[in-house]
């Protein structure tokens, strides 16, 4: 049975169950006994049934629409991000739907399996987390999915990034050059992968190679107010500069420094591991990893296209290039 002929109808006929019992399990609905599920699904994958919430009366089922997931839809690194996606989608006549996955919830697959049953042709996802649920959604639909500005440990997708362990890397080191020594990184996610096995991995080796053996690492701040209140813990620690993952963690460091009259940079230095539009506009102002956020958007954007339409692309996961942006929280200028 071809992928385009397959309905729910056909899905439940052959799973022998009623066409109602199929559509709560394609739409996450947990009120389906575990071996009726695990039979559906079953049934799913051998079909390939895609429900089709758009264009059922499509017989090429092209809808010309792409999925984007961001973590949050007030979070500026993402926005940002979206710009360029939503340039390049325009070029080639393809429409949107977002969906927001808020502070990157470990189990998104319900999330995920909504926005596949509108039958987009593809998906940008910019989450540093996906979990299994997600995963299997995804592979099940059969779907060209690009990674935008993020890493996760599969390599069946396209991603398109920076370098994040040699941004920290380098990071580090001028923090060192600048006479620092109780240096420590601070992370939304320590198990997320662009964390774990880039970040948190070239953080541990800059220590080794200095022959540093206190290790800092503070785990699950993601506010303003989460940097505001950690400061107190990283002055108590000794800490005089800190590498972070977000601006608006590192406004909030920042304020609570000058607050409990730390100078900034003589006595406490910080660099923000993103350079959103908050990194301009906090005072002193961030030094900060520029990431080409625009670019990471409309390039992950162009390969998809390639992608669905199954052009050839020569590199699936591509390497943007970054700069270091000094400013007023680093003595290094």
């Amino acid at each position: 049975m071809q992928k385009q002929d397959v309905t729910i109808y056909d899905v439940a006929r052959e799973a022998n169950v009623s066409m109602a019992t199929v559509s709560r399990v394609v739409n996450g609905n947990t009120n389906v006994r575990k071996e009726t599920r695990d039979k559906v699904l079953a049934v799913i994958d051998r079909l390939h049934y895609q429900p089709n919430a758009v264009a059922q009366g499509l017989a090429s089922k092209k809808t010309t629409t792409v999925g984007v997931v961001v973590p949050g839809l007030t979070n500026l690194h993402f926005a940002e991000l979206a710009k360029g996606i939503d340039d390049i989608a325009t070029m080639y006549k393809y429409n949107i739907i977002l969906t927001s996955i808020e502070n990157n919830v470990i189990d998104n697959g319900n999330v995920i399996q909504s926005i596949l049953n509108k039958q987009v042709d593809g998906v940008i996802y910019m989450c540093n987390t996906m979990s299994p649920k997600a995963t299997e959604a995804f592979h099940r639909a059969n779907i060209p999915v690009v990674l935008a500005g993020t890493i996760i440990d599969n390599d069946h997708f396209g991603s398109v990034a920076i370098d994040y362990k040699e941004a920290d890397r380098k990071a580090l080191e001028l923090l060192w050059k600048d006479g620092k020594e109780n240096i420590a990184l601070i992370v939304d996610d320590k198990e997320a992968y662009i964390n774990r096995g880039c970040r948190i991995k070239s953080y541990r080796q800059f220590l080794a190679d200095h022959g540093i053996k206190s290790e800092y690492i503070y785990d699950n701040i993601l506010t303003f107010e989460d940097g505001y209140n950690l400061f107190a813990k990283l002055h108590s620690d000794g800490i005089d500069a800190v590498v972070t993952t977000k601006d608006i963690t590192a406004a909030g460091i920042v304020n609570a420094a000058l607050d409990s009259q730390v100078s900034i940079p003589e006595q406490f230095e910080i660099i923000s591991a993103t350079s959103t539009n908050i990194a301009k506009i906090v005072r002193p102002q961030l030094t900060s990893i520029q990431q080409p956020l625009y670019d990471i958007g409309a390039v992950a954007m162009r390969m998809l296209t390639k992608l669905m339409k199954n052009e050839d692309v020569a590199e699936k996961n591509i390497v943007l290039p970054y700069q270091i942006l000094k400013h007023n929280t680093t003595l290094n200028k």
